[in-house]
Protein backbone atom coordinates (compact mmCIF):
# COMPACT_ATOMS: atom_id res chain seq x y z
CA UNK A 1 0.00 0.00 0.00
CA UNK A 2 1.28 3.51 -1.04
CA UNK A 3 0.22 6.77 0.59
CA UNK A 4 0.13 9.53 -2.65
CA UNK A 5 1.01 12.74 -2.36
CA UNK A 6 -2.02 15.20 -1.61
CA UNK A 7 -4.08 12.13 -0.20
CA UNK A 8 -6.29 13.61 2.54
CA UNK A 9 -6.40 17.05 0.93
CA UNK A 10 -9.45 18.74 1.82
CA UNK A 11 -10.79 16.52 4.56
CA UNK A 12 -10.92 19.74 6.70
CA UNK A 13 -14.03 17.82 9.11
CA UNK A 14 -12.28 14.71 9.28
CA UNK A 15 -12.06 13.34 13.20
CA UNK A 16 -10.44 9.88 12.59
CA UNK A 17 -8.11 8.35 10.76
CA UNK A 18 -7.53 4.63 11.20
CA UNK A 19 -4.23 2.84 9.50
CA UNK A 20 -4.08 -0.48 9.94
CA UNK A 21 -1.15 -1.46 12.21
CA UNK A 22 1.21 -2.75 9.80
CA UNK A 23 1.05 -0.35 7.29
CA UNK A 24 4.09 2.05 9.20
CA UNK A 25 6.06 -0.55 10.13
CA UNK A 26 6.52 -1.41 5.97
CA UNK A 27 6.73 1.99 4.84
CA UNK A 28 9.99 2.79 3.31
CA UNK A 29 10.17 6.51 3.35
CA UNK A 30 13.05 7.85 4.72
CA UNK A 31 11.72 10.90 5.94
CA UNK A 32 8.69 11.63 7.74
CA UNK A 33 6.89 15.06 9.10
CA UNK A 34 4.73 14.66 11.93
CA UNK A 35 2.81 18.19 12.54
CA UNK A 36 1.87 20.42 14.04
CA UNK A 37 0.11 18.35 15.96
CA UNK A 38 -3.19 20.13 17.33
CA UNK A 39 -5.24 17.50 19.18
CA UNK A 40 -8.23 18.74 20.93
CA UNK A 41 -8.32 16.91 24.48
CA UNK A 42 -9.30 18.10 27.19
CA UNK A 43 -8.31 15.28 29.16
CA UNK A 44 -4.55 16.41 28.68
CA UNK A 45 -5.26 20.12 29.02
CA UNK A 46 -3.89 21.16 26.05
CA UNK A 47 -0.63 18.20 26.11
CA UNK A 48 -0.21 17.10 22.97
CA UNK A 49 0.42 13.11 23.27
CA UNK A 50 1.47 11.27 21.20
CA UNK A 51 2.55 7.53 21.25
CA UNK A 52 5.72 6.74 18.79
CA UNK A 53 5.35 3.23 19.48
CA UNK A 54 1.40 2.81 18.87
CA UNK A 55 1.70 4.67 15.56
CA UNK A 56 4.81 2.80 13.95
CA UNK A 57 4.23 -0.26 16.16
CA UNK A 58 7.76 -0.55 15.79
CA UNK A 59 10.31 1.89 13.94
CA UNK A 60 10.93 1.71 10.38
CA UNK A 61 14.31 0.28 9.88
CA UNK A 62 14.83 2.98 6.96
CA UNK A 63 13.72 5.92 8.88
CA UNK A 64 17.02 8.51 9.04
CA UNK A 65 14.82 11.64 9.04
CA UNK A 66 11.82 12.17 11.44
CA UNK A 67 10.28 15.94 12.35
CA UNK A 68 7.29 16.23 14.92
CA UNK A 69 5.90 19.73 16.07
CA UNK A 70 3.13 20.85 18.39
CA UNK A 71 3.27 24.58 17.41
CA UNK A 72 3.12 26.81 20.82
CA UNK A 73 1.83 23.84 22.15
CA UNK A 74 2.96 21.40 25.27
CA UNK A 75 3.95 18.26 23.62
CA UNK A 76 4.11 14.37 25.20
CA UNK A 77 6.10 11.54 23.25
CA UNK A 78 5.78 8.53 24.04
CA UNK A 79 8.38 5.49 23.37
CA UNK A 80 6.96 1.88 24.99
CA UNK A 81 9.22 -0.75 22.53
CA UNK A 82 12.94 -1.07 22.24
CA UNK A 83 13.27 -0.99 18.33
CA UNK A 84 15.22 1.62 16.92
CA UNK A 85 16.31 2.37 13.21
CA UNK A 86 19.03 0.81 12.00
CA UNK A 87 20.66 3.85 10.45
CA UNK A 88 21.64 7.24 12.75
CA UNK A 89 18.48 9.07 12.72
CA UNK A 90 18.06 13.27 12.48
CA UNK A 91 14.81 13.98 15.15
CA UNK A 92 13.84 17.35 15.40
CA UNK A 93 11.23 18.26 17.57
CA UNK A 94 9.48 21.59 18.42
CA UNK A 95 7.01 22.54 21.34
CA UNK A 96 6.64 24.75 24.24
CA UNK A 97 7.43 22.06 26.35
CA UNK A 98 8.73 18.68 25.23
CA UNK A 99 8.11 15.37 27.75
CA UNK A 100 9.88 12.28 26.66
CA UNK A 101 8.40 8.84 27.96
CA UNK A 102 11.00 6.00 27.71
CA UNK A 103 14.36 7.38 27.97
CA UNK A 104 16.13 4.38 28.56
CA UNK A 105 15.22 3.14 25.47
CA UNK A 106 17.17 2.68 22.05
CA UNK A 107 15.50 5.00 20.17
CA UNK A 108 16.81 7.90 21.92
CA UNK A 109 20.39 6.26 21.34
CA UNK A 110 20.02 5.64 17.65
CA UNK A 111 19.38 9.83 17.16
CA UNK A 112 22.88 11.25 15.93
CA UNK A 113 21.37 14.80 14.54
CA UNK A 114 19.23 16.52 17.40
CA UNK A 115 17.04 20.12 16.82
CA UNK A 116 15.10 21.30 19.79
CA UNK A 117 13.01 24.19 19.73
CA UNK A 118 11.49 24.51 23.30
CA UNK A 119 10.94 26.21 26.01
CA UNK A 120 11.50 22.88 28.57
CA UNK A 121 13.25 19.67 27.05
CA UNK A 122 12.61 17.21 29.85
CA UNK A 123 12.49 13.00 30.75
CA UNK A 124 9.36 11.60 32.26
CA UNK A 125 8.13 10.56 35.11
CA UNK A 126 10.94 12.58 37.42
CA UNK A 127 11.45 15.80 35.00
CA UNK A 128 15.42 15.31 34.79
CA UNK A 129 17.35 16.49 31.59
CA UNK A 130 16.76 14.67 28.47
CA UNK A 131 19.78 15.86 26.35
CA UNK A 132 21.97 13.21 28.86
CA UNK A 133 20.15 10.58 27.39
CA UNK A 134 21.01 10.87 23.31
CA UNK A 135 24.47 9.50 24.28
CA UNK A 136 25.09 9.30 20.04
CA UNK A 137 24.35 12.41 19.04
CA UNK A 138 26.98 14.31 16.46
CA UNK A 139 25.23 17.46 15.93
CA UNK A 140 22.99 18.74 18.64
CA UNK A 141 20.57 22.49 18.38
CA UNK A 142 19.14 23.22 21.13
CA UNK A 143 16.89 26.92 20.96
CA UNK A 144 14.95 27.63 23.86
CA UNK A 145 11.41 29.77 23.56
CA UNK A 146 12.82 32.72 25.78
CA UNK A 147 15.83 33.62 27.75
CA UNK A 148 13.86 34.73 30.92
CA UNK A 149 13.68 30.84 31.92
CA UNK A 150 16.36 28.17 32.44
CA UNK A 151 16.41 24.99 31.06
CA UNK A 152 18.88 22.62 32.73
CA UNK A 153 21.54 21.77 30.13
CA UNK A 154 24.25 20.20 32.15
CA UNK A 155 23.89 17.00 30.39
CA UNK A 156 25.85 18.06 28.24
CA UNK A 157 29.01 17.25 29.13
CA UNK A 158 27.81 13.23 28.56
CA UNK A 159 27.68 14.32 24.47
CA UNK A 160 31.18 12.83 24.04
CA UNK A 161 30.53 12.12 20.35
CA UNK A 162 29.19 15.71 20.06
CA UNK A 163 31.24 17.43 17.10
CA UNK A 164 29.00 20.24 16.44
CA UNK A 165 27.16 22.42 18.68
CA UNK A 166 24.71 24.99 18.40
CA UNK A 167 22.58 27.14 21.37
CA UNK A 168 19.99 29.87 20.86
CA UNK A 169 18.46 32.17 23.41
CA UNK A 170 20.12 30.13 26.18
CA UNK A 171 19.89 31.66 29.76
CA UNK A 172 23.67 30.32 31.06
CA UNK A 173 23.77 33.10 33.81
CA UNK A 174 21.37 30.56 35.87
CA UNK A 175 22.34 27.31 34.84
CA UNK A 176 23.20 24.49 37.48
CA UNK A 177 26.56 23.45 37.09
CA UNK A 178 28.02 26.30 34.22
CA UNK A 179 31.90 25.62 34.88
CA UNK A 180 31.09 21.82 34.03
CA UNK A 181 29.08 22.05 31.16
CA UNK A 182 31.08 21.63 28.05
CA UNK A 183 34.05 19.51 29.58
CA UNK A 184 34.08 15.99 27.84
CA UNK A 185 33.53 17.66 24.67
CA UNK A 186 36.92 16.85 23.72
CA UNK A 187 36.00 16.20 19.65
CA UNK A 188 33.61 19.47 19.65
CA UNK A 189 34.44 20.96 16.26
CA UNK A 190 32.00 23.41 16.04
CA UNK A 191 30.56 25.73 18.57
CA UNK A 192 27.90 28.09 17.88
CA UNK A 193 26.10 30.93 20.64
CA UNK A 194 23.22 33.20 19.49
CA UNK A 195 21.21 35.61 21.26
CA UNK A 196 22.71 33.77 24.68
CA UNK A 197 22.80 35.19 28.23
CA UNK A 198 26.31 34.80 29.24
CA UNK A 199 27.93 37.25 31.35
CA UNK A 200 32.14 36.28 30.52
CA UNK A 201 33.17 33.19 28.68
CA UNK A 202 35.36 31.88 30.83
CA UNK A 203 38.59 29.61 30.98
CA UNK A 204 36.94 26.76 32.54
CA UNK A 205 34.61 26.99 29.79
CA UNK A 206 36.69 25.84 26.95
CA UNK A 207 38.81 23.30 28.94
CA UNK A 208 38.75 20.00 26.88
CA UNK A 209 37.53 21.90 23.50
CA UNK A 210 41.01 21.01 22.38
CA UNK A 211 39.21 20.25 18.58
CA UNK A 212 37.02 23.11 18.27
CA UNK A 213 37.45 24.44 14.93
CA UNK A 214 34.72 26.90 14.19
CA UNK A 215 33.18 29.15 17.10
CA UNK A 216 30.96 31.60 16.56
CA UNK A 217 29.31 34.48 18.73
CA UNK A 218 26.20 36.27 18.44
CA UNK A 219 25.52 38.35 21.40
CA UNK A 220 23.61 41.44 21.84
CA UNK A 221 23.62 41.92 25.73
CA UNK A 222 26.53 42.37 27.84
CA UNK A 223 29.73 40.26 27.80
CA UNK A 224 33.24 40.32 28.52
CA UNK A 225 35.61 37.50 26.56
CA UNK A 226 39.01 36.23 28.65
CA UNK A 227 41.98 35.41 27.36
CA UNK A 228 41.86 31.96 29.08
CA UNK A 229 38.96 31.19 27.21
CA UNK A 230 40.90 31.11 23.69
CA UNK A 231 44.28 29.43 25.31
CA UNK A 232 42.35 26.45 25.50
CA UNK A 233 41.23 26.52 21.62
CA UNK A 234 44.20 24.88 20.49
CA UNK A 235 42.93 24.24 17.12
CA UNK A 236 40.55 27.08 16.19
CA UNK A 237 40.68 27.96 12.37
CA UNK A 238 38.03 30.47 12.21
CA UNK A 239 36.13 32.90 14.90
CA UNK A 240 32.73 34.69 14.12
CA UNK A 241 31.99 37.57 16.44
CA UNK A 242 28.63 39.24 15.24
CA UNK A 243 27.50 42.52 17.40
CA UNK A 244 28.86 42.04 20.34
CA UNK A 245 28.78 44.15 22.97
CA UNK A 246 32.41 43.98 25.20
CA UNK A 247 33.22 45.72 28.34
CA UNK A 248 35.19 48.41 28.40
CA UNK A 249 38.02 46.80 30.34
CA UNK A 250 42.02 46.18 29.24
CA UNK A 251 41.01 42.00 29.23
CA UNK A 252 38.21 42.94 26.01
CA UNK A 253 40.34 45.20 24.50
CA UNK A 254 42.77 42.48 24.31
CA UNK A 255 41.00 40.48 22.24
CA UNK A 256 41.31 43.03 19.28
CA UNK A 257 44.72 42.78 19.79
CA UNK A 258 44.90 39.33 19.79
CA UNK A 259 42.14 38.77 16.50
CA UNK A 260 44.80 41.37 14.86
CA UNK A 261 48.08 39.80 15.51
CA UNK A 262 47.70 36.14 16.16
CA UNK A 263 48.13 33.42 13.07
CA UNK A 264 46.57 30.41 13.78
CA UNK A 265 42.79 31.25 13.09
CA UNK A 266 40.94 33.80 11.34
CA UNK A 267 38.97 36.06 13.38
CA UNK A 268 35.70 37.96 11.50
CA UNK A 269 34.39 41.00 13.86
CA UNK A 270 31.08 42.23 12.34
CA UNK A 271 28.64 45.31 13.70
CA UNK A 272 25.88 47.23 12.83
CA UNK A 273 26.78 49.68 9.65
CA UNK A 274 30.07 48.42 9.38
CA UNK A 275 30.88 50.49 12.88
CA UNK A 276 33.68 49.60 14.87
CA UNK A 277 33.49 46.80 17.64
CA UNK A 278 32.06 49.25 20.44
CA UNK A 279 31.95 48.98 24.13
CA UNK A 280 30.54 49.54 27.66
CA UNK A 281 31.45 51.77 29.97
CA UNK A 282 30.02 54.19 32.18
CA UNK A 283 29.58 57.30 30.00
CA UNK A 284 28.03 54.79 27.36
CA UNK A 285 29.33 53.18 24.48
CA UNK A 286 32.88 53.74 22.91
CA UNK A 287 35.25 52.45 20.32
CA UNK A 288 36.87 49.20 21.80
CA UNK A 289 39.87 49.92 19.97
CA UNK A 290 40.36 52.97 20.71
CA UNK A 291 39.94 52.58 24.34
CA UNK A 292 42.39 50.12 24.09
CA UNK A 293 44.87 52.41 22.66
CA UNK A 294 43.86 54.81 25.41
CA UNK A 295 44.38 53.11 28.53
CA UNK A 296 45.18 49.31 27.84
CA UNK A 297 48.80 49.73 25.14
CA UNK A 298 52.26 49.79 26.33
CA UNK A 299 55.00 51.53 24.67
CA UNK A 300 57.77 48.40 23.56
CA UNK A 301 60.53 51.01 23.28
CA UNK A 302 59.59 53.01 26.42
CA UNK A 303 59.30 49.46 28.18
CA UNK A 304 62.39 48.32 26.77
CA UNK A 305 64.13 51.15 27.62
CA UNK A 306 63.14 50.65 31.41
CA UNK A 307 63.70 47.00 31.28
CA UNK A 308 67.25 47.41 29.93
CA UNK A 309 67.94 50.80 32.24
CA UNK A 310 66.95 48.51 35.54
CA UNK A 311 69.21 45.72 34.41
CA UNK A 312 72.17 47.93 33.91
CA UNK A 313 72.03 49.98 37.70
CA UNK A 314 71.21 46.22 39.07
CA UNK A 315 74.84 44.84 36.99
CA UNK A 316 76.18 48.03 38.46
CA UNK A 317 75.06 47.08 41.81
CA UNK A 318 76.25 43.78 42.01
CA UNK A 319 79.54 44.77 40.67
CA UNK A 320 79.84 47.64 43.24
CA UNK A 321 78.99 45.46 46.05
CA UNK A 322 81.44 43.04 45.12
CA UNK A 323 84.50 45.60 44.86
CA UNK A 324 83.06 47.68 48.09
CA UNK A 325 82.21 44.36 50.12
CA UNK A 326 82.77 41.34 48.85
CA UNK A 327 84.82 41.05 52.24
CA UNK A 328 82.01 41.24 54.31
CA UNK A 329 79.06 39.27 52.41
CA UNK A 330 80.08 36.31 53.10
CA UNK A 331 80.76 37.14 57.11
CA UNK A 332 77.60 38.62 56.85
CA UNK A 333 75.66 35.57 56.09
CA UNK A 334 77.53 33.32 58.63
CA UNK A 335 76.64 36.22 60.96
CA UNK A 336 73.04 36.20 60.46
CA UNK A 337 73.32 31.99 59.79
CA UNK A 338 75.09 32.12 63.52
CA UNK A 339 72.24 34.61 65.17
CA UNK A 340 69.56 32.43 63.65
CA UNK A 341 71.02 29.45 64.78
CA UNK A 342 71.44 30.74 68.32
CA UNK A 343 67.87 32.47 68.36
CA UNK A 344 66.34 29.22 67.73
CA UNK A 345 68.30 27.33 70.18
CA UNK A 346 67.10 29.15 72.63
CA UNK A 347 64.04 31.20 73.55
CA UNK A 348 65.11 33.36 76.77
CA UNK A 349 67.73 35.12 76.86
CA UNK A 350 69.39 34.20 80.42
CA UNK A 351 71.71 31.41 80.19
CA UNK A 352 71.60 30.49 76.48
CA UNK A 353 75.22 31.64 76.19
CA UNK A 354 77.84 28.52 76.41
CA UNK A 355 80.83 30.86 76.74
CA UNK A 356 81.74 33.83 78.87
CA UNK A 357 83.97 35.11 76.32
CA UNK A 358 85.53 34.10 72.66
CA UNK A 359 89.33 34.50 72.44
CA UNK A 360 89.99 35.53 69.03
CA UNK A 361 94.13 35.79 69.30
CA UNK A 362 96.88 34.54 66.70
CA UNK A 363 98.04 31.23 66.69
CA UNK A 364 101.91 32.80 67.33
CA UNK A 365 100.35 34.71 70.84
CA UNK A 366 99.01 30.75 72.13
CA UNK A 367 101.90 30.09 74.54
CA UNK A 368 100.47 33.90 76.30
CA UNK A 369 97.09 32.41 76.21
CA UNK A 370 98.16 28.74 77.49
CA UNK A 371 100.53 30.32 80.40
CA UNK A 372 98.77 33.29 81.13
CA UNK A 373 95.04 34.15 80.07
CA UNK A 374 93.70 30.74 81.22
CA UNK A 375 95.32 30.41 84.55
CA UNK A 376 94.34 33.75 85.55
CA UNK A 377 90.66 33.74 84.74
CA UNK A 378 89.16 30.14 83.57
CA UNK A 379 91.16 28.87 87.15
CA UNK A 380 90.06 32.23 89.32
CA UNK A 381 86.57 32.08 90.94
CA UNK A 382 83.85 31.70 92.07
CA UNK A 383 82.32 32.61 89.75
CA UNK A 384 84.41 30.87 87.13
CA UNK A 385 84.97 31.70 83.75
CA UNK A 386 84.42 30.07 80.80
CA UNK A 387 86.51 30.70 77.52
CA UNK A 388 86.29 29.65 73.98
CA UNK A 389 89.56 28.93 71.92
CA UNK A 390 89.50 27.92 68.29
CA UNK A 391 92.61 25.15 69.42
CA UNK A 392 90.90 23.47 71.77
CA UNK A 393 86.80 24.17 71.51
CA UNK A 394 86.71 24.39 67.79
CA UNK A 395 84.49 21.55 66.62
CA UNK A 396 86.43 18.79 64.27
CA UNK A 397 85.54 18.67 60.69
CA UNK A 398 83.06 21.99 60.71
CA UNK A 399 84.10 24.96 58.25
CA UNK A 400 86.12 27.50 60.20
CA UNK A 401 84.38 30.39 59.34
CA UNK A 402 80.90 28.65 60.59
CA UNK A 403 82.75 27.45 63.91
CA UNK A 404 83.78 31.13 64.33
CA UNK A 405 80.55 32.89 64.17
CA UNK A 406 79.10 29.97 66.02
CA UNK A 407 81.75 30.45 68.71
CA UNK A 408 80.86 34.29 68.30
CA UNK A 409 77.15 34.00 68.86
CA UNK A 410 77.33 31.40 72.07
CA UNK A 411 79.81 33.82 74.04
CA UNK A 412 78.60 36.44 75.54
CA UNK A 413 81.63 38.63 74.68
CA UNK A 414 84.40 38.65 72.04
CA UNK A 415 87.76 39.22 73.80
CA UNK A 416 90.52 40.25 70.74
CA UNK A 417 94.12 39.80 71.60
CA UNK A 418 95.61 42.64 69.44
CA UNK A 419 99.43 41.88 69.11
CA UNK A 420 101.54 42.61 65.31
CA UNK A 421 100.90 38.68 64.85
CA UNK A 422 97.27 39.54 65.06
CA UNK A 423 97.50 41.90 62.47
CA UNK A 424 99.13 39.89 60.08
CA UNK A 425 96.00 37.17 60.77
CA UNK A 426 93.30 36.80 57.82
CA UNK A 427 91.01 34.68 60.70
CA UNK A 428 92.59 37.49 63.10
CA UNK A 429 91.00 40.12 60.89
CA UNK A 430 87.42 38.18 60.27
CA UNK A 431 86.85 37.80 63.83
CA UNK A 432 87.23 41.35 64.56
CA UNK A 433 85.09 42.29 61.76
CA UNK A 434 82.55 39.39 62.94
CA UNK A 435 82.75 41.13 66.37
CA UNK A 436 82.15 44.74 65.44
CA UNK A 437 79.03 43.52 63.25
CA UNK A 438 77.54 42.17 66.78
CA UNK A 439 78.68 44.69 68.61
CA UNK A 440 76.93 47.00 66.05
CA UNK A 441 73.87 44.70 65.71
CA UNK A 442 73.47 44.21 69.63
CA UNK A 443 74.11 47.55 71.17
CA UNK A 444 75.56 45.87 74.08
CA UNK A 445 79.28 45.90 75.53
CA UNK A 446 80.32 42.37 73.91
CA UNK A 447 83.91 43.99 72.43
CA UNK A 448 87.05 43.80 74.88
CA UNK A 449 90.00 44.73 73.05
CA UNK A 450 93.39 43.62 74.97
CA UNK A 451 96.77 44.84 73.39
CA UNK A 452 99.39 42.55 74.00
CA UNK A 453 102.05 44.96 72.80
CA UNK A 454 102.37 48.90 71.93
CA UNK A 455 101.55 49.13 68.06
CA UNK A 456 103.19 52.14 66.52
CA UNK A 457 99.96 54.25 65.16
CA UNK A 458 101.26 53.91 61.30
CA UNK A 459 101.20 50.44 61.66
CA UNK A 460 97.87 50.74 63.46
CA UNK A 461 95.97 53.48 61.05
CA UNK A 462 96.37 50.63 58.17
CA UNK A 463 93.85 48.44 59.97
CA UNK A 464 90.71 50.83 59.65
CA UNK A 465 88.34 49.33 62.24
CA UNK A 466 90.33 48.82 64.34
CA UNK A 467 91.31 51.90 64.48
CA UNK A 468 88.05 53.82 64.52
CA UNK A 469 87.69 51.14 68.02
CA UNK A 470 90.55 52.30 69.49
CA UNK A 471 89.19 55.85 69.28
CA UNK A 472 86.05 55.14 70.23
CA UNK A 473 86.29 52.42 72.82
CA UNK A 474 88.01 52.03 76.01
CA UNK A 475 90.83 48.92 75.82
CA UNK A 476 93.23 47.65 78.14
CA UNK A 477 97.28 47.01 77.67
CA UNK A 478 99.34 43.89 78.89
CA UNK A 479 101.64 45.81 81.22
CA UNK A 480 105.14 44.47 81.43
CA UNK A 481 106.22 45.35 84.36
CA UNK A 482 105.08 41.91 86.96
CA UNK A 483 104.14 44.39 89.68
CA UNK A 484 100.80 45.38 88.00
CA UNK A 485 99.77 42.40 86.00
CA UNK A 486 97.71 41.55 89.56
CA UNK A 487 95.72 44.54 88.66
CA UNK A 488 95.21 44.13 85.20
CA UNK A 489 93.61 40.64 86.06
CA UNK A 490 91.67 41.69 88.38
CA UNK A 491 90.06 44.67 85.99
CA UNK A 492 89.78 42.11 83.32
CA UNK A 493 88.22 39.57 85.34
CA UNK A 494 85.13 41.66 87.13
CA UNK A 495 84.79 43.22 83.27
CA UNK A 496 84.08 39.44 82.01
CA UNK A 497 81.80 38.42 85.29
CA UNK A 498 79.86 41.37 85.14
CA UNK A 499 76.23 40.05 84.24
CA UNK A 500 77.71 36.54 84.52
CA UNK A 501 74.20 34.07 85.46
CA UNK A 502 75.18 32.58 89.27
Amino acid sequence: MQIEDFAFEGLYNMRYLWLQADILPEMKARVLHLGNLMFSNSEHSGMQVLNLSLIFGGFPHQLSDLTITSAVRPMTLVVADDSAPEVGLSLSLSGQKIVLWGCEKRFLKSVTKLQVTAEFFLCAPDNTVAISHFTSVVFFLFAQWHMSTVQNLSGLNRLVHLRRLDLEQVNFVNQPEMSLMFHNLTKLESLSLTRCWLDSLEGDLSLDMTSLKYFSLFQETEISLTTDFFEHLTSLKFAFIYQTQLRCTCDDAWFLRWARNQQQAEVFVFSDENEPLSCISEGGLQDLDSYGQAHCSLDVGFVFFISTSCFLLLFMLVVLLHQLARDYLLAFYYITHGWLNEALRHQNTRGRYLYDAFVSYSGRDERWVMEELLPNLEQRGPPFLRLCLHSRDFQLGKDIVENITDSLYRSRRTLCLVSRHFLRSNWCSLEMRLGTYRLQVEHRDVLILVFLEKIPSNLLSAHHRLARLVKTRTYIDWPQDPAQQEAFWDRLWNKLVTDKPL
